[in-house]
């Protein structure tokens, strides 16, 4: 079964909690503080795996999670790191918030490592906290909780090649003549219901990916023949080739020709605009020689290299496969020179510091840092609320209240969290 669209839910682990702790030894005077930190929980990450090839494994686990990190512990001893989950995708994968938070992530090499949820931060142990004038701190921070998304995925398949052409014509015929794919043939229309890759392997030990692109038929832009399925598919290819039918006297080669054409601009402008190869196939049925030659040159004079092919016999084949490699060898790759090394983080921009009057007498603030510092804050401790104070001091929240006009007994929202103000 081929799957090139799927809707997952990725959570990571949560940070463990810091640890109060004092140490009470025996010959140890003044012991102190000794609380442990927490550890960061696991992340959630996407891994591209040359071996698949479709999204059939997510559609049957919808949901990821990873493992929470551990607590921390007395004699500043830290919790254990949470597990990560991997996410294993095929290469051509394009990861995108569900949410409508644009593309998270772009899969397109073997083994490339893209992390979809980060894990909660640790808490600190209150070992963290002890300074001069504050010797025994008896707080310590929670853990941040992991992150969770809803995310969307879309596979485009990654050949260098797209065969084109409307049912019927040849495009799997072709296929399984150049490469070792096998796909169904028969000689109705529509028996290609999923797009096929092939490698094309050539004497001088070079090769290519041909993709053949099923389903596309007059009104493909607005998805009639599945045509929005399957258009994705040649969004990342770099030459066509387009394959008529050079026989069928029921069809107009240069209207159908022209004809998915216009399909590709109304689709896409810069894809109309990517080469192209003309292959007129099925010539060893013998078509008219004055049919072809005027083909031929109707096409040439939109500014086309034409061949004529048999794909059933594989004449002329060998010269549109050649003719198909030095092209791809002048245009430039779309794949990185270098592959980078590490792990990547899926993208997901640091949201600033916004403080903002809703209502008579409530607040709303947001940010990713004063968020993490809110909920990783016991607000059951008197002295770790104290010590959030001189944080929300620090990063200049207070002041902003103030500015704003919050009096004391006002309502602040700082995430999902509400708290009184204090001046």
């Amino acid at each position: 079964m081929f799957v090139d669209e799927a809707e997952i839910e990725v959570v990571a682990g949560d940070g463990g909690d810091g640890a109060v702790s004092l140490r009470h030894e025996k010959y140890v005077p003044r012991g102190g503080p000794d609380g442990g930190d927490g550890a960061r929980g696991g992340n959630v990450v996407a891994v591209a795996n040359s071996h698949l090839r479709t999204l059939i494994d997510v559609t049957y686990r919808k949901r990821y999670r990873a493992g929470d990190g551990g607590r921390g512990g007395g004699n500043k001893r830290r919790g254990k790191e949470g597990a990560d989950a991997s996410v294993g995708l095929p290469i051509g994968t394009i990861i995108k918030d569900a949410s409508g938070g644009g593309i998270v992530a772009d899969l397109t090499y073997d083994g490339q490592r893209v992390v979809l949820a980060r894990g909660g931060q640790g808490g600190r142990g209150n070992a963290s906290f002890a300074t001069p004038t504050r010797q025994t701190p008896r707080f310590a921070e929670k853990g941040e909780p992991g992150e969770r998304r809803r995310l969307r995925l879309e596979l485009k398949l990654l050949a260098d090649i797209g065969l084109l052409g409307l049912p019927n014509v040849g495009k799997s015929s072709l296929i399984a003549r150049i490469s070792a794919a096998r796909p169904k043939i028969a000689d109705y229309p529509f028996t290609t219901l999923v797009p096929n890759l092939g490698v094309v392997r050539l004497e001088e030990g070079s090769s290519f990916v041909v993709a053949d692109i099923p389903g596309l038929v007059e009104g493909a832009h607005r998805g009639a023949g599945r045509g929005h399925s399957f258009l994705r598919h040649v969004e990342r290819t770099r030459l066509f080739i387009h394959v008529l039918d050079a026989l069928d006297p029921g069809r107009d080669p240069v209207g159908d020709f022209e004809m998915l054409n216009q399909e590709l601009r109304l689709y896409s402008e810069e894809l109309a605009d990517r080469p192209q190869l003309v292959a007129l196939n099925k010539i060893d049925l013998l078509p008219e020689e004055e049919k072809l030659v005027a083909i031929e040159e109707t096409l040439r004079s939109r500014g086309c290299e034409v061949f004529r092919i048999s794909a059933l016999t594989g004449e002329g084949v060998k010269s549109l496969v050649g003719r198909s490699s030095r092209m791809l060898d002048e245009l430039t790759s779309g794949q990185p020179e270098e592959i980078p090394q590490g792990v990547e983080q899926g993208e997901r921009p640091k949201r600033p510091l916004a403080v903002n009057r809703v209502g008579k007498s409530m607040f709303e603030v947001s940010g990713d840092d004063v968020e993490r510092a809110v909920v990783m804050t016991d607000l059951q401790n008197e002295e770790a609320v104290r010590h959030l104070h001189r944080r929300l001091e620090r990063m200049g929240v207070i002041r902003r209240l103030r500015e704003l006009g919050a009096s004391d007994g006002d309502r602040v929202a700082i995430g999902k969290i509400e708290l009184d103000f204090v001046d």
